[in-house]
């Protein structure tokens, strides 16, 4: 049995959209709890809750899935070279994670001096992750959304108000999971820096932060961007969003208090709001 691209994609930490699971499948996965749900408007995407019990869960339920045993150490060039087809091991040729900055920081890769300071209209991929460091005067801010990453600059006010008023170091470095996986999150757990995560402001968008983020990072070292003006966007925002998300995240807690009270707006306005509001496009 061939392994579908949309497994492979689920099982190495990527988002799949709903159209690319079979609907079967999918029911099962999410009865299991195998799998986090994200709305974007009436379209939906998954990702995998812990992708090693995804893949033991396929493998217990088909031994055709043993495929998924495959040492993936094995590169994708080494595999060609043996068997001329690349794709039969599921590695990631590209692993990773985008970084962004309104500001030159000064980091270092592989022991070199490394300069993030993206032209306008570009940002930086950094693939060997593993050797990147920052400065520990920098706050990571995670930004969900790639709208919202893009145009860093729009949002700088906003950005520098907020570390402002919360005390967060000055200088920040944007990074996005895009492409979905767990290099951000390996990384984030490597260095000191402070973690402050920018995502949407929906029921969802709080379980990432909370199952994917904080879990392993601690109170401490992470928290939510919640904008001053929050409660006052709720009331413009999606109740259709709420009403999708409200089965499965409606027990959703925090014992930090600013982020309980955002949870608790949102069930008394049943409505979730998209970061993408925070884009100022006249800047």
């Amino acid at each position: 049995m061939a392994i579908s691209a949309s497994i492979q994609a689920l099982i190495a930490g990527e988002q799949v959209t709903g159209s690319k699971l079979s609907s079967k499948l999918r029911d099962e996965l999410l009865t299991e709890g195998m799998l986090l749900v994200t709305s974007h408007g009436s379209r939906k995407s998954y990702r995998a809750r812990d992708t090693e019990a995804l893949k033991r869960f396929l493998i217990d339920k088909d031994e055709n899935y043993r495929i998924l045993e495959v040492n993936i150490s094995d590169s994708r060039a080494s595999m060609a070279t043996e068997t001329g087809n690349s794709k039969l091991v599921m590695v990631r040729s590209c692993p990773g994670f985008p970084v962004n900055s309104y500001e030159p920081i000064g980091c270092r890769l592989n022991g070199e001096p490394f300069m993030v300071k993206p032209q306008k209209g570009s940002f930086v991929f950094v693939a060997e992750w593993e050797t990147f460091t920052i400065p520990k005067d920098v706050v990571v801010i995670g930004i969900e959304n790639m709208e919202n990453f893009r145009m860093i600059r729009n949002q700088r006010v906003f950005f520098e108000k907020y570390l402002q008023a919360h005390k967060l170091p000055k200088k920040a470095l944007f990074v996005s999971r895009y492409p979905q996986s767990t290099d951000l999150r390996r990384w984030l757990c490597t260095i000191p820096n402070h973690y402050l995560h920018f995502g949407d402001f929906d029921l969802a968008g709080i379980g990432i932060f909370l199952f994917e983020f904080q879990q392993y990072l601690g109170a401490e070292r992470s928290s939510f961007l919640i904008p001053s003006d929050i409660d006052s966007r709720l009331k413009s925002g999606s109740g259709k969003r709420y009403d999708e998300q409200y089965c499965r995240f409606k027990d959703i807690k925090s014992d930090e208090s600013d982020l309980q009270q955002l949870i608790d707006r949102i069930h008394h306005e049943r409505k979730g709001y998209d970061q993408e509001g925070y884009i100022m496009f006249e800047y």
